[in-house]
């Protein structure tokens, strides 16, 4: 057992020295230590939507009004589940948010903008329950992971302008004010026509490039997007690691604060698996862009 103790610390120490970070911040942050408790299987949908949808609610042991974070798991728009990120829920609890880990509709069953409907309701949900659950409603966040960095980042960018995709569900209440993305497909428009793209927006891009275009964040960031902090696998075969860059890259155009974590010798699935050191990072990000400030 001492050794395997071992063999762990050194792959982890290993792991955390492959990995780059752009933008890391200079200064330090108080993370908290808080207790939690959990209410699993909330529904959080309304009576009258075509499919209802779950929650896990975790809320920290404070008695001021708590930071929350609105949390997406991944899967390809089509399966997998919130179980995925019950990890990171618990991660985020323990140093003080709330977090809401939701559950949405999949394709090709419901095709896109079904999935961000679902997402923005679950943030009118937050907002219209703030004060019983003691939530900071200036303080929501999203984090995503893969398909629901896709869905995360999606939410964010719209909601700065008039886009119809705001229309019914969005508005200001549906705008984190700091987004996590992990393994972000940023411009669906360079995958081709790939099974999984295809059937989450209804069609070949050259028979609807329209969707494609409204349906990849990449393409709706303005200077009000929300801060940025972006991890990926720099050997991710299945969304290349120059949708993060180029991300990126667009973001410091529109002068949108974010950061960076490109995390080596990781593809896809492993930068995901392996995270630690990334949601730790990103957990900082989140604190600082949530934490109460003077006026």
């Amino acid at each position: 057992m001492h050794i395997n103790r071992l063999l762990a610390l050194a792959a982890s120490t290993l792991l955390s020295a492959c990995a780059s970070h752009l933008n890391a911040p200079a200064e330090t942050v108080s993370v908290p230590d808080t207790g939690f408790r959990t209410t699993t299987g909330i529904t959080y949908s309304p009576d009258n939507w075509p499919q209802e949808l779950q929650a896990d609610l975790y809320l920290p042991d404070s008695p001021d009004p708590a930071p929350a974070v609105l949390l997406v798991h991944g899967g390809g728009w089509e399966r997998r589940s919130r179980k995925d990120m019950t990890w990171i829920a618990e991660h985020l609890a323990g140093r003080g948010f709330a977090v809401m880990n939701i559950d949405y509709r999949f394709a090709p069953e419901h095709t896109f903008p079904a999935q961000l409907h679902d997402l923005q309701i679950a943030m009118n949900w937050l907002h219209a329950r703030a004060g019983a659950y003691n939530l900071d409603r200036n303080a929501i966040s999203a984090f995503g992971f893969s398909s629901g960095a896709h869905l995360v980042s999606l939410l964010a960018v719209i909601a700065e302008n008039q886009h119809p995709l705001n229309q019914p569900h969005g508005g200001a209440d549906a705008r984190p004010v700091a987004v996590v993305a992990g393994g972000l497909p940023a411009d669906l428009r360079t995958f081709g026509s790939g099974k999984l793209i295809r059937q989450f927006l209804g069609g070949d891009l050259q028979d609807i490039p329209g969707v494609y275009e409204a349906a990849s964040p990449i393409t709706h960031i303005t200077a009000g997007t929300p801060p940025f902090f972006l991890f990926h696998g720099a050997q991710d075969m299945l969304v290349p690691a120059d949708q993060a860059r180029d991300f990126r890259a667009r973001l410091a155009e529109h002068h949108v604060e974010s950061e960076l974590y490109l995390m080596h010798l990781r593809g896809h699935i492993t930068s995901f698996l392996t995270a630690g050191n990334a949601v730790e990072k990103a957990t900082d990000f989140l604190i600082r862009h949530t934490e109460k400030r003077p006026e």
